[in-house]
């Protein structure tokens, strides 16, 4: 498992960092073993502490489309890093920034950059319970919109691995103000509608569920939801932090012809660095500070380094138009799965959609909170470890999402998938 270096680095760790990490899910606890520390990554692949190197199937949970260390975003980020890392004022690469996304996501009329995915999604709720004069906020089961209080409530990705789906400090009045439902139930959110007429400020969902596994929206599920808010007088709010810019260029929303009121984007627009946005239509959006009376503000928010190198992944996203050979790539990988997990009577359901795919080993339908967790999480991290120490990583914990990047190439996908065969092997052994 983890080499000699990983295991001292995270003796180490344990001393000064909670866990010896600083975010749950890099603990292990889900998948066994020690963490690995990583040190460098280039392409396709990340080297640990030890030297070993490994495929990524990872990326940074998302955000690296375009690979580790892309020449170009490096480059960007250096040169504005050479001008100054940040100065707490404005600056025109911010606001074209800002108009890159405006371009890319129509329903985005105006933005606020900000600094992480969590800050933005617990701003967006903040304006929707503003505008609407209402508290109440419906999300689903599984989606994750970030550590928000009242929003950790059955979120999934490491709160699920945790085997906590609803987080200490949270107090009962704030999680009063959230209503949880199953995740492509159309018809729970219209008698939550109903249950609570007049009181829902808004619905928040993560238009391709990703921290629960990959789990896709059912045929007119998202459709169904925004004729509800419209016909409620709530808002509808995509949290696209992962979808952003992984399956099309322009967001999940472009693919679905569903136009959200506010949308959280996250990951891929820092260009892997630490920024996010909220965004939407106009008058929610003149809401916020200064132009209204709902206070958000941040240090860092459009920090120049951040937004260079943002800048520059959409740039070449635009220009590159990776999309259609990135699904092609997950296809052609999830049928491997399947055919190997076959032939040697191991089950398993593979989700995929663009260049996301979860394996969950469980032989029902993935489509919800529920049905994922009938997936077998132990076998997941032996299989896990198997494919470590083969030199391929895949996220450690059973909900979450893989992913592939521009940067994956053909010999990297026929190692991964010999790999996965004889993980899948050993399951059955």
């Amino acid at each position: 498992m983890a080499g000699v270096k990983s295991r001292r680095l995270f003796k180490r760790a344990q001393r000064a960092l909670v866990g010896g990490v600083n975010s749950p899910v890099r603990a292990f606890k889900s998948v066994g073993g020690t963490p690995v520390f990583m040190t460098r990554g280039r392409g396709s692949w990340i080297q640990d502490a030890d030297g070993r190197r490994y495929i990524d199937f990872c990326h940074s949970w998302g955000p690296l489309i375009l690979g580790h260390a892309r020449p170009e975003v490096l480059f960007a980020a250096e040169r504005a890093l050479r001008k100054g890392s940040t100065f707490g004022a404005a600056t025109e690469a911010e606001v074209a920034l800002a108009e890159d996304i405006q371009a890319a996501v129509p329903s985005m009329q105006l933005v606020r950059l900000t600094s992480s995915g969590t800050e933005a999604d617990m701003s967006a709720v903040r304006v929707a319970r503003a505008f609407t004069g209402r508290e109440l906020v419906i999300k689903f089961a599984g989606c994750y919109h970030g550590h928000v209080d009242s929003l950790l409530v059955a979120a999934g990705s490491g709160a699920t691995t945790l085997g906590i789906p609803d987080s200490a400090g949270v107090p009962p009045a704030w999680a009063r103000t959230t209503v949880t439902l199953p995740y492509n139930d159309a018809q729970a959110a219209a008698a939550a509608f109903k249950k609570w007429k007049g009181q829902v400020a808004a619905v928040i969902v993560e238009p391709v569920a990703a921290n629960m596994g990959v789990a896709l929206p059912a045929p007119g599920f998202l459709a169904a939801l925004r004729e509800l808010c419209t016909r409620n007088g709530a808002l509808l709010i995509f949290d696209e932090v992962i979808t952003g810019f992984r399956l099309c260029y322009g967001g999940y929303q472009k693919l679905c012809a569903v136009r959200p009121d506010l949308t959280v984007l996250g990951k891929i627009v820092g260009g892997g660095l630490p920024l996010a946005a909220y965004g939407g239509r106009r008058d929610v959006m003149r809401l916020v500070a200064p132009l209204g009376p709902v206070y958000q503000a941040g240090t860092l928010s459009g920090n120049p380094v951040a937004v260079a190198a943002g800048r520059e992944t959409l740039r070449l996203l635009r220009t590159l138009k990776p999309y259609a050979a990135l699904e092609a790539e997950t296809l052609r990988l999830a049928a491997g799965i399947r055919r190997d997990a076959s032939a040697c009577g191991v089950v398993v359901t593979v989700n995929t959609i663009g260049s996301m795919f979860t394996v969950f080993f469980t032989g029902h339908p993935v489509t919800d909170y529920a049905s994922a967790k009938l997936a077998d999480a132990a076998r997941y991290g032996r299989f896990f470890r198997s494919l470590l120490e083969q030199g391929v990583y895949f996220p450690p914990a059973q909900w979450e999402a893989a992913f592939l990047s521009a940067a994956h190439s053909g010999a990297d996908l026929g190692r991964a998938d010999k790999a996965i065969g004889q993980a899948l092997q050993s399951l059955a052994d």
